[in-house]
């Protein structure tokens, strides 16, 4: 018996100096560096990742640029899901039970620097490394919530409004302490699909946006903080615009001013309850 605790003792003490060896699992300097299963990958401008079709075969994480995910339909056309910044993992599919092919495609819009994490290493490491699993799944946590929060936009919010929360959701308003208000470049089309409106009506906004000093647009667009409390406000977004464009300015036409007394006429007017 004496023998038995003996040996386990031995065990213990075997284990503690084994693992003293090690240092620590680092999840940021394991996304840092390349190694065995993991390389560095710089893209160019418009250079893709990877292509809808391709096989599942790796999960990257975006180390330095902006990037962006779209799909095309079987028509042709081509729509924008999300746009990716440093920090996050893209084709998390690859980690999927069955290794299946790619649903999306991922473009880089700047020169973008990411880590390529063959399958079976990022499978290895979530398995064993409880701080990276954990660091892994707050990423995905994360991506479900918005993915939510993009769905309840497209289904009860504007177009206006919702070209609004995707130009602060891209400054990283409420991400970063420091919000990148100078926007990468990207165009109206590319708005246009992400909120599933016209190039036209998106110019049209744009310009409004700009009059009423919420961004600034010449060629790149810088993004005010002055935009973030319009998309929080209680009212639709379109109402306040409107309003804001059509109350104000002296020496407006005569037909502009009928126009704002109308709107204010209903906003001021009761609800009557439903019978």
């Amino acid at each position: 018996m004496a023998q038995n605790g003996e040996d386990c003792l031995f065990a213990t003490k075997r284990c503690c100096m084994t693992d003293s060896k090690w240092p620590a699992f680092d999840p940021q300097a394991f996304l840092a560096n390349a190694g065995l299963g993991k390389r560095i990958v710089h893209l160019k401008p418009k250079q893709a990742f990877f292509s809808q079709g391709d096989v599942a075969d790796a999960v990257f994480y975006l180390q330095e640029g902006r990037a962006k995910l779209t799909v095309v339909s079987n028509a042709g056309k081509e729509a924008t899901i999300t746009l990716l910044s440093p920090g996050e993992f893209v084709g998390e599919e690859a980690v999927a039970a069955v290794a299946g092919n790619r649903l999306a495609t991922a473009t880089a819009i700047t020169v973008c620097t990411a880590l390529k994490i063959d399958r079976t290493e990022m499978i290895r490491v979530i398995h064993e490394e409880r701080a990276f699993s954990d660091l892994f799944l707050a990423f995905l946590l994360a991506r479900s919530m918005r993915t939510q929060a993009d769905l309840v936009d497209q289904l009860f919010n504007s177009s206006e409004k919702r070209l609004a929360r995707v130009l602060l959701l891209m400054a990283e308003f409420g991400k970063s302490p420091e919000p990148q208000t100078l926007l990468p470049v990207i165009t109206q089309e590319n708005l246009a699909e992400m909120i599933g409106t016209t190039r036209s009506r998106v110019s049209r906004f744009m310009n409004r946006f700009r009059k009423l000093g919420f961004i600034q647009y010449n060629g790149r667009i810088r993004v005010n903080k002055s935009l973030l409390n319009v998309v929080l406000h209680d009212q639709p977004f379109e109402q306040n615009a409107i309003s804001a464009a059509l109350l104000a300015p002296p020496g407006s036409s005569k037909s502009a001013k009928r126009i704002a007394k109308l709107v204010n006429t209903i906003q001021k007017a009761p609800k009557k309850p439903v019978q």
